[in-house]
């Protein structure tokens, strides 16, 4: 079964995130009180792995991501699919290109994770999301949106 273990915001500006139990997910925005969210972006919350966090050595959340997921392929999704998560309802828009940042954490890992940083998702329908909900995948990707290879798998 495929679950959410931790949630995470930033609250403030190049400081760590923050971990939560529950937050709230608005409607074409992202978290609620997240700085990274923004209203019409692509880019509103990040999905990453434990399995890929576990195979670098990174903690949950140094990665910045949003919400830490356990027992779903991240790579085997399509741009354009809808995920259930909780309450919410969301839907890939593009894999996460990782940033400088990641060399913060340990010289290379920018590289490193080039094509596993996890994916980026706008927020489709609003609600609540805690520690332990379940991920469901809602719908195949629109036609329109794949390509010969409709996995995001090595794609980036």
């Amino acid at each position: 079964m495929a679950e959410v273990l931790h949630l995470f915001q930033c609250l403030e500006r190049r400081q760590p995130m923050r971990e939560f139990d529950e937050v709230f997910a608005m409607e074409n925005k992202g978290f609620k009180d997240c700085l990274h969210g923004r209203a019409g972006s692509s880019r509103q919350v990040l999905l990453l792995d434990l399995e890929t966090l576990e195979e670098f050595g990174i903690e949950p959340g140094r990665a910045r991501e949003n919400i830490t997921t356990r027992g779903i392929a991240l790579a085997n999704l399509s741009l354009g699919q809808r995920l259930r998560v909780g309450e919410v309802l969301l839907q890939v828009t593009q894999p996460c290109t990782p940033c400088d940042q990641m060399d913060e954490i340990r010289q290379g890992l920018q590289e490193a994770l080039r094509g596993r940083r996890g994916l980026l998702c706008r927020v489709i329908e609003p609600g609540h999301v805690r520690r332990g909900d379940r991920i469901e995948v809602e719908e195949q990707a629109q036609a329109a949106n794949r390509s010969d290879d409709d996995s995001l798998s090595g794609t980036f």
